[in-house]
């Protein structure tokens, strides 16, 4: 009877503990919406996710808006508690650099990483149907077509119009989690809430895809392994490939003045661009003309919102808290990172969604500035930098550095792309950094220099310094 009663009462504890977690409700079943859905039921949540799209599993994408994903160390960490790496590792190619085209012709090969690493070419369409399949499967509910008209922030109540059907219908939500992007409508409501500070920032350039074909039998007509640039200035074109031997490319181009969107038009303006600008490209893509008619131009945005979170009720997560522009390819990981970090305030506090939310909106929000920071500067330093000879020789002397102090050195992009160094804090090396790799290359040939003792000497200095600052950094972060 006694033992008949202790596992009775554990049976009653344990249905009180699930009937004591919250419901919650996510709008967007994009990447981030879908990977924090599984995540979710892991810890035993019961969700719902409303998509103001059509199902992509089953409906044919639109295509022409296609930026492909360049997943880092922060995505494959949440697609590892959420227990898809492998699935998708199986549609991902690792790129270990950037693989410069010149407009003269020539090419140079900018390895990432000082030991090999690299980031990896993934289709987001491709990405997206798994997450959701796998979301499925977990016992997620997924309704499409449900477009978000309105947020009642304070009551958690929302408002959905079925696409296909025009019907309307307000809900209330438990707990309300925003993934529904860059124009995000509990963002919008957000907005309108007092002593709330925001920002949008559109640059100047916006972007359209074209693609690269495979050759013979899925061949790769370029070098497969790396991220394909064609830096020129003020604009520029990449290229990342896809598994099927195709590379989609994406051509980065002011909207307005003598060499834009608004000065090329013409099946014959396109032709003299592309022939000037990109001669061994062109060979390579040979509808580029009916791409450039075809595809759409898509602006690029920067958004900023404080805050992320309302009481206990309801948050922003990935683009829809921190939209940022793909050159620095974090927007995705960036999301990714936010359900990690989710996730782990869920380990430490139970079912304090106020401690969650509250601490999830001080750990998240200063680095998803700093990432948006990061990508506008990697903006102009993949534009036009990656062409100049004296940056080219810095990234030499970063890979150097890290050889040779690897406890106090880390170049900027590998603390981003290779590691789970916070953006903020990546964001105040990139500072320190500039200030000392100056120093360095304003005595010459650094490689050459490196054979002096009196200079090693002085290098010894300018990295104790360097040391002193990042740790100044680290403690006011922290």
């Amino acid at each position: 009877m006694i033992q008949k009663s202790i596992k009775f009462f554990y049976f009653e504890k344990l249905i009180e503990n699930e009937s004591m977690k919250r419901k919650i409700t996510i709008l967007g079943a994009g990447l981030v919406g879908s990977v924090l859905s599984i995540l979710l039921r892991k810890k035993g949540y019961e969700v719902t996710i409303y998509e103001r799209r059509p199902d992509m599993r089953t409906d044919t994408l639109v295509g022409g808006r296609s930026i492909n994903l360049a997943m880092s160390d922060r995505g494959w960490r949440a697609l590892d508690l959420a227990g898809l790496r492998k699935d998708i590792e199986s549609i991902a190619i690792p790129m270990y650099g950037r693989f410069l085209h010149q407009q003269d012709g020539s090419t140079v090969l900018q390895e990432y990483g000082k030991n090999h690493e690299a980031i990896y070419s993934v289709s987001r369409g491709e990405l997206n149907k798994k997450l959701m399949d796998l979301a499925e499967a977990h016992g997620v509910q997924i309704f499409f077509n449900q477009r978000c008209t309105h947020v009642n922030v304070s009551e958690n109540r929302i408002s959905l119009e079925d696409t296909q059907t025009g019907q309307s219908r307000d809900l209330t939500c438990d707990l309300l989690l925003g993934a529904d992007g860059a124009f995000s409508a509990l963002r919008m409501a957000y907005m309108h809430l007092d002593r709330t500070n925001f920002s949008q920032y559109y640059i100047n350039a916006g972007y359209k895809e074209l693609k690269i074909p495979p050759g013979e039998n899925g061949s790769f007509l370029m070098e497969k392994n790396a991220l394909h640039i064609w830096p020129r200035g003020k604009f520029m074109m990449i290229g990342l490939p896809n598994p099927d031997g195709n590379f989609t490319c994406t051509l980065f181009f002011p909207f307005e003045g003598e060499t834009s969107f608004s000065a090329v038009q013409t099946s014959q303006e396109i032709e003299d661009f592309f022939k000037k600008y990109f001669p061994d490209a062109v060979p390579l893509m040979p509808d580029y003309i009916q791409d450039y008619h075809n595809n759409p131009v898509s602006s690029l945005i920067t958004v900023k919102i404080e805050p992320w979170i309302y009481q206990d009720k309801s948050a922003l997560i990935g683009d829809a808290a921190h939209a940022i522009v793909p050159f620095y390819g974090q927007g995705m990981n960036a999301g990714f990172e936010d359900c990690t970090i989710l996730y782990e305030l869920m380990e430490k506090y139970g079912e304090d969604w106020g401690e969650i939310l509250k601490q999830y909106q001080a750990k998240r929000k200063p680095n998803g500035d700093a990432v948006a920071d990061l990508a506008l500067e990697n903006f102009i330093e993949m534009r036009d930098k990656v062409a100049d000879p004296v940056f080219l020789e810095r990234k030499k002397i970063e890979k150097e550095l890290g050889k040779m102090y690897p406890q106090q050195f880390n170049s900027v992009y590998e603390m981003v792309s290779f590691s789970h160094t916070p953006y903020a804090y990546a964001l105040g090396c990139s500072q320190a950094q500039n200030v000392l790799l100056q120093k360095i290359q304003q005595q010459g040939d650094f490689f050459q220099n490196i054979q002096d003792e009196n200079f090693k000497k002085q290098l010894e200095e300018w990295m104790e310094k360097y040391s002193q600052d990042v740790a100044q950094l680290n403690h006011f972060l922290s």
